[in-house]
């Protein structure tokens, strides 16, 4: 409160005034295009002082004048409360010489310098806010309904921004002239959009409008969004042009659209992500408690779920459906109970909701469940090609999708808004992870056999491990160990499969947007396009460029030819070594460690097809990474082939037990089996009458063609288990088999089923045996109709074979966790970390955690990142930092 001057006592109007000093103040990290610098004009008026703030080529740039008690708090305010958006990754500042020019109390915002150097970061694109949702549906308000509503609290950015500084003149919203009204409320230092760059509303644009697949505008803009939904309702498929790209939109309750969607897409059984209308509808089909027993575990669990859920990025979730709603509805998910579900992401979306509703008043309807309403939201593109973000490109790519010879696109919904930067949603499954510290060496069993033991102790955390990392979290950083603020900047291009780019930049790694298979030449030229960007916008030329062993890759060929001609040096990781190097990057853990990495397939260092690998991590020493053990080898009949065709893996194991006969009986019409057999036949005809010799030569003989074609990866194993207990020949999409086996565990309770006892040995060498899993997986004959193509729609299977898959799962568990430990105690190393797309199948994940942590070990699991080829060019940056610093 003003206090009268002729109230004041004589000492205090003696007083001198305090001190006053300058200070210039650098703050770098993402701090452009989150509301920094009217923030800072707010608090400079709070505070009393004069100076001024800039975007710059090192983030952002400011000079501070006042008492010098101001200028700390207003630093302790920097790192305490900055906006909501900002990641702060360093804070320089140093004194200056007083201006006595400078006017007291006034602060400016000066023009943004020109040009990116090291330091500058943008933030990733957000959800709107609960202000802008308030205006978005209030009648009173000008930005009613607009599609665009954003401020300096939400909304595009990293999809908007074509370089830095962050400016309007460098974003899609160039273009669009500032009406009168926006004007005034971008140049108001007290108002929400005080420097909001996407600034919009219904006079000075974006706007929507409604095509026909041949590009002519059907409706006008003001009746685009209830043509849509009007469309959605007719059971007709929709392009909607979101923030990042492209969705093709279906009704999910209505089987016809979404038949269409696989036909046209050629996506028999890969599931689709669905759009809840609100976080209340929820409840309705899926369970955030992720199906643990009633209690406050479950509560716990629910809670973080929803929150991530909620959470300004918007992911897609992986959960499980509650009871019968899987059954219900076969075509989301087929074979699966488990639905990833999203909420609305942008204003649009919300809009879309509404519309649907019937435009209710008011917000509370956001908070209700809306049962009727539920749709398929997948990527507009045709298979393997990446996400259409144009005009142009969505009406000629997408008219190549038919189905019931026509297209499949009934109409699109456009707006003339650019896409600068692609991005797909991002994907997460949760996890219930135990959380026990280490408490000593690591000790365990040897031998198979006997229940689980101790699984209870701990309390459960949620963590939510990434499928693919790109919508609401790309271009943040992933902060990397303290030692690499010296390293040289490195460029990585990931592998074959879930590409991915990455950039480090001192202490921090950067991942491109998911750019996925690079199957077509449009996945190339996005991977092209992904690093040529990441440099551009981080001003970073690397000192090296790594890529996978493969090289016949295409991501290994860029990275070579861009090491060429930046003449530095290309630096070859092994597949396997990147997963592990990988977790220990995002963890800051400078070894010695173990590494446990499950995947598909990567290529070995001897050439061979590697997949299920024990490494042990050294970074400081000049071989970081040694091959201690691998799974047992797994014959692949037909070589390739067998990644899609499960049955050929199940026929290597019958063929190697001696059993060859069984392939026709199993699969009778699925094309080969039969083949395969005769072959069989013919060879143990040429030895002779049958008997226990010649059964033996010609199982002998069987072996050793088998072994010229063999892997050691846990994909592969579990794709074999999936045949042998399910009957499943063929798998449409990548990991389906894995999908399925697990789905048919959990069915019949996961890790409470107990293993199969006797199933494997760790010998004194530390190998791994399990003869007895491969009996019992051969004795697992499916109890239903042989040959099913892809396991069938239905998510539920006979309780014998849940019962079989779940006690697969939890001997995998066992054994696994026993060869670790038997390797860390060989090592004398206390630290694992867990690598590879394997560990996305919740039942593999949580129960190795918990064994490993049980006996003692600190387990490391990828959670910036993902556990799968999504993440491997952050360990690709790390092995070739680590060679080129020769040092952890």
């Amino acid at each position: 409160m003003a206090q009268d001057p002729s109230t004041r006592s004589p000492a205090a109007a003696l007083a001198p005034a305090p001190a006053l000093s300058r200070w210039a103040v650098a703050v770098q990290g993402a701090v452009q295009g989150v509301g920094f610098r009217p923030w800072w004009v707010r608090q400079a008026a709070e505070l009393g002082l004069s100076g001024w703030v800039r975007n710059g080529g090192q983030g952002l740039r400011l000079e501070l004048q006042g008492p010098e008690a101001a200028l700390h708090e207003a630093l302790r305010r920097l790192r305490q409360c900055p906006p909501p958006l900002a990641r702060i990754s360093a804070i320089r500042q140093q004194p200056l010489p007083l201006d006595a020019a400078a006017p007291a109390g006034r602060f400016e915002i000066h023009a943004s310098e020109q040009g990116a150097t090291p330091g500058t970061g943008l933030p990733p694109d957000t959800a709107p806010c609960a202000d802008c949702l308030h205006e978005l549906f209030d009648p009173t308000n000008r930005r009613w309904r607009h599609p665009f509503i954003n401020c300096t609290q939400c909304g595009p950015r990293f999809s908007v921004t074509r370089a830095l500084p962050y400016d309007r003149p460098q974003t899609s919203l160039a273009g669009f002239a500032l009406c009168p009204a926006c004007a005034a409320e971008y140049a108001h230092p007290a108002d929400r959009r005080h420097h909001a760059q996407p600034i919009a509303c219904p006079a000075c644009g974006p706007r929507l409008a409604l095509w026909t697949p041949d590009g002519r505008e059907c409706v006008e803009a003001g009746d685009a969004l209830a043509a849509a939904v009007a469309c959605l309702r007719a059971g007709q498929v929709l392009a909607i042009k979101g923030a990042g790209g492209y969705h093709l939109v279906a009704d999910a309750l209505q089987p016809e659209p979404l038949a269409r969607l696989r036909a046209a897409k050629q996506r028999a059984s890969k599931p689709f992500a669905l759009m809840l209308p609100t976080v209340a509808s929820a409840a309705l089909w899926v369970q955030a408690g992720l199906g643990l027993p009633a209690g406050a575990v479950r509560e716990q669990a629910a809670a973080e779920v929803l929150a991530t859920l909620t959470s300004p990025a918007r992911p897609v979730l992986l959960l499980p459906c509650q009871p019968g709603v899987a059954a219900a509805h076969p075509g989301v998910a087929p074979g699966l109970a488990e639905w990833g579900v999203m909420l609305p992401a942008t204003p649009l979306h919300e809009l879309l909701v509404h519309e649907a509703l019937g435009r209710p008043a008011g917000t509370a309807w956001r908070q209700q469940p809306q049962p009727g309403l539920l749709w398929v939201m997948t990527s507009a593109n045709p298979g393997g090609e990446p996400l259409v973000t144009r005009e142009a490109e969505a009406l000629s790519r997408l008219a190549a999708l038919q189905a019931d010879g026509r297209p499949l696109v009934d109409a699109l919904l456009v707006n003339d808004r650019e896409i600068l930067g692609r991005l797909d949603d991002s994907v997460r499954r949760p996890m219930v992870a135990v959380s026990t510290p280490p408490t000593g060496p690591a000790t365990g069993p040897a031998t198979g056999g006997g229940p689980s033991r101790g699984m209870e102790a701990a309390a459960p955390t949620v963590r939510f491990p990434f499928v693919r990392r790109a919508r609401g979290y790309v271009p943040d950083p992933i902060p990397l160990p303290a030692w690499a603020a010296e390293a040289p900047p490195v460029l990585a291009t990931g592998g074959w499969l879930k590409a991915t780019v990455c950039l480090t930049r001192g202490a921090e790694a950067f991942f491109s947007p998911h750019v996925g298979d690079l199957g077509s030449v449009a996945s190339r030229q996005a991977l092209v396009e992904s690093a040529e960007r990441l440099c551009q916008f981080l001003a970073v030329r690397p000192a090296a460029v790594a890529h996978d062993l493969h090289p016949d890759f295409f991501s290994t060929q860029h990275a070579q030819a861009l090491a060429a001609g930046w003449g530095v040096p290309a630096v070859p990781v092994q597949h396997h070594a990147a997963h592990a190097a990988a977790v220990l990057a995002e963890h800051g853990h400078a070894g010695p460690a173990l590494a446990l990495v499950l995947d598909g397939t990567g290529l070995g260092d001897d050439g061979q097809v590697w997949g299920g690998e024990l490494l042990a991590l050294a970074p400081g020493a000049a071989a970081p990474v040694r091959r201690l053990a691998h799974l047992p080898p797994l014959p692949l009949p037909g070589g390739d082939k067998a990644a899609t065709e499960p049955w050929r893996l199940a026929a290597g194991l019958l063929a190697q037990a001696g059993r060859g006969a069984e392939l026709v009986q199993r699969w009778p019409t699925v094309p080969g089996a039969g083949a395969l057999a005769s072959w069989l036949q013919r060879q143990a005809s040429t030895w002779g009458p049958a008997g226990q010799g010649g059964a033996v030569a010609s199982v002998a003989a069987t072996r050793s063609a088998l072994a010229a074609a063999r892997c050691t990866s846990a994909g592969r194993w579990f794709d074999a288990a999936a045949a042998l207990i399910g009957g499943l020949s063929h798998q449409n999409h990548e990991a389906e088999a894995a999908m399925r086996l697990e789905a048919w565990a959990t069915q019949a309770g996961g890790l409470a089923v107990p293993p199969w006892p006797g199933a494997w040995q760790v010998d004194a060498a530390g190998t791994l045996h399990w003869p007895g899993l491969v009996a019992r997986l051969l004795d697992a004959a499916p109890e239903v109709a042989p040959g099913v193509p892809s396991g069938g729609a239905a998510a539920e299977v006979p309780a014998p074979q849940a019962q079989a898959a779940a006690a697969f799962h939890h001997t995998l568990v066992q054994a696994l966790a026993a060869w670790v430990q038997h390797h860390a105690c060989a090592q004398g190393v206390g630290t694992v970390a867990l690598g590879g797309g394997c560990f996305i199948n919740r039942l593999l994940s949580q129960g190795l955690v918990a064994r490993l942590q049980a006996a003692g070990l600190l387990v490391l699991h990828a959670q910036a990142a993902p556990p799968g080829d999504g993440g491997l060019s952050l360990g690709q940056v790390q092995m070739a930092a680590w060679r080129l610093a020769a040092r952890p």
